[in-house]
């Protein structure tokens, strides 16, 4: 049959109106025939009749459309999430205002929705900001829109200037087993894992990139491990040195004789000596409230030239300012020249450079370098006769603390160059 031929409704509506229709414009022709018109009136009348007949199947059949075809304009404006605009209803009531109510109320449901969706979304961009590891965002086009300023921790340069670079452009490789990083001189002493996950803003999927550093997730196992140790050497250690030292001291007030009060006295000497030696190293563990401030680099290195009168201390300056906490900054300055000095250096070169977002302190020296690189930050260990492994690792901790860090090689000819490298404040 026709009617299952039909697969639009303005066709539909068309077809039985005109099939309804046909009937009642033979009935008319049939009237005016039996009323011995002539043909000519017969016809006009015919076809004024048929006229409108066909004028009021297309009112009908655009009134009904008009309402589909709003609806229609209400979809296209959700698709592009204008959920401001509604489509004003042919008929109020009824099924056809029902449509319309409740698909004003679904766009209404999406805007809320949507706007819950974006402040997400802008709380995902706040976290990236926030965090110190470097997190990357591509586009469904694998280009880049967006990086924390971490960035520059792996490429040196703030993520703007490779804004929508390729991921290959960056040093990025996908394998099967995930996401590689091709390493460069910069990062040689770093090992990335990188993380992946996937999110969606503005309706385009992006692709979330968030790199882990490996080797600093060692050295802080290591480090809690170490603090563990040096906690429970230093309970024990004070359970037995606190009733040794009174009972020394007990004992010296009650002899007569020199040679007991000689060795009592070296007793609780040496008591004090442990003690001393138990606090130092507990101070490692340590969190510091760092008093952070703009640290004049021409003012700072005067200082530390006027401190070191005995070594030959060669100052470069082409950086400005140091944001740091300037007491403590100064006294890892001070561990290193005097490490430098103690490992037979003449000449220590301090040399304080800034780039983009970063500023770099070097002490080079000219002394006998180290043997094993590989523990020099390791607590307890040192290279010294009487060195008892604070040091550095202390340095280590601070620069840390700074969210900074600080590096140690053998100059190729002679002597060590200790890098530290602290961020700069942007404002």
């Amino acid at each position: 049959m026709t009617i299952f031929k039909i697969k639009t409704i303005e066709g539909y509506i068309t077809f039985w109106l005109s099939l309804f229709g046909l009937p009642f414009l033979v009935l008319i022709f049939l009237l005016l025939w039996h009323l011995n018109l002539s043909g000519w009136h017969i016809a006009l009348v015919t076809s004024l009749t048929a006229f409108g007949g066909i004028m009021a199947i297309v009112s009908f059949r655009s009134k009904v459309v008009l309402g589909f075809s709003r609806a229609l304009l209400h979809l296209e404006a959700v698709r592009m999430e204008d959920y401001k605009h509604y489509a004003k209803p042919i008929f109020s009531q009824g099924i056809v205002g029902k449509f319309c109510r409740q698909l004003r109320d679904f766009s209404e449901h999406l805007s809320i929705k949507k706007l819950r969706y974006d402040q997400h979304v802008f709380l995902v961009y706040q976290l990236i900001d926030q965090l110190d590891t470097p997190i990357l965002v591509f586009n469904q086009k694998n280009q880049l829109t967006y990086a924390n300023s971490a960035f520059s921790i792996l490429y040196d340069q703030p993520w703007q200037r490779y804004r929508q670079a390729s991921p290959k452009l960056l040093g990025l490789i996908k394998q099967e087993n995930g996401w590689q990083l091709q390493h460069t001189n910069q990062q040689k002493n770093q090992q990335w894992q990188i993380s992946q996950s996937t999110f969606i803003d503005a309706g385009v999927a992006h692709q979330l990139l968030v790199f882990t550093n490996i080797e600093s997730a060692l050295r802080t196992s290591q480090f809690k491990a170490w603090q563990q140790i040096i906690s429970v050497m230093s309970h024990e250690i004070r359970n037995s040195l606190t009733p040794v030292s009174t009972i020394a001291e007990s004992l010296s007030v009650r002899t007569e004789l020199a040679r007991d009060k000689e060795a009592l006295l070296l007793i609780s000497e040496r008591c004090d000596h442990l003690q001393d030696f138990l606090n130092r190293y507990t101070s490692l563990s340590q969190q510091i409230n760092l008093n952070y401030q703009k640290i004049p680099v021409a003012l700072l290195a005067n200082r530390l030239k006027g401190l070191f009168t005995n070594i030959e201390l060669e100052v470069a300056v082409t950086a400005e300012l140091i944001w740091a906490d300037k007491s403590i900054l100064e006294q890892v300055l001070i561990n290193l020249i005097k490490n430098a000095h103690e490992a037979g250096a003449h000449n220590v070169v301090l040399d304080f450079s800034e780039d983009n977002s970063k500023t770099t302190i070097k002490v080079i020296d000219d002394g006998h370098g180290f043997a094993n690189l590989e523990n020099l930050f390791v607590p307890l260990f040192s290279t010294k006769q009487d060195g008892q492994g604070i040091g550095l690792s202390f340095c280590r901790n601070i620069i840390e603390q700074h969210q900074g860090s600080i590096t140690l090689d053998n100059n190729r000819i002679q002597g060590v160059t200790v890098a530290i490298i602290l961020p700069l404040k942007s404002s």
